[in-house]
Formats: structure tokens, sequence, C-alpha cells
């Protein structure tokens, strides 16, 4: 089980853009937008100066791994598993 508290939730429905009542659509919807646009691949012929490129790439990266884990906290906290009342 995921220990989150109502802080954790919040944060990762701010960070996909979402408000309640989640729906398990909307929320892959939500992370298969955020990830197409935070793509880090995206970046690479974005700029031709190195260190912008580079600081790009990096935030993209990071932003991935937000998305990533706020839809895991999500998912696993406010959608209802289906599977195991089957």
């Amino acid at each position: 089980m995921i220990d989150a508290n109502q802080e954790d939730v919040n944060h990762a429905l701010e960070v996909l853009g979402l408000t309640l009542p989640v729906t398990p659509e909307t929320l892959a919807r939500s992370r298969r937008v955020l990830l197409y646009t935070w793509d880090p691949a995206r970046y690479a012929n974005l700029t031709n100066n190195p260190k912008k490129y580079t600081q790009a790439f990096k935030k993209a990266e990071e932003m991935t791994k937000l998305v990533e884990a706020a839809y895991a906290l999500l998912s696993a906290v406010l959608v209802p598993d289906d599977t195991l009342s089957r």
C-alpha cells in the first residue's frame, strides 16, 4: 500500500493538471500528453547552443520523472483497482 498524505496527492494532481474526481482515462490521458510535451528527445534539435540544449534536456528529464511519479502515486491511491475485486 502506498503511504501518501493529502499534500502529496494534491501536488500530484497539480503536476498532472487534474482535479477530483479522477478517472483512469483522464489520468492516463494527462500522463500521455505531458510525457509527449516533456519528452527529452524533442529537445535534440531545439538549438545549436549546447548549454541551452543541456538545460532544456535536463528540465525535460526532471519533468518526465515528476510526471511518472505523480501518475504512479495517483493511480495507486485514487484509481480503484478492478483486478483485485474480480
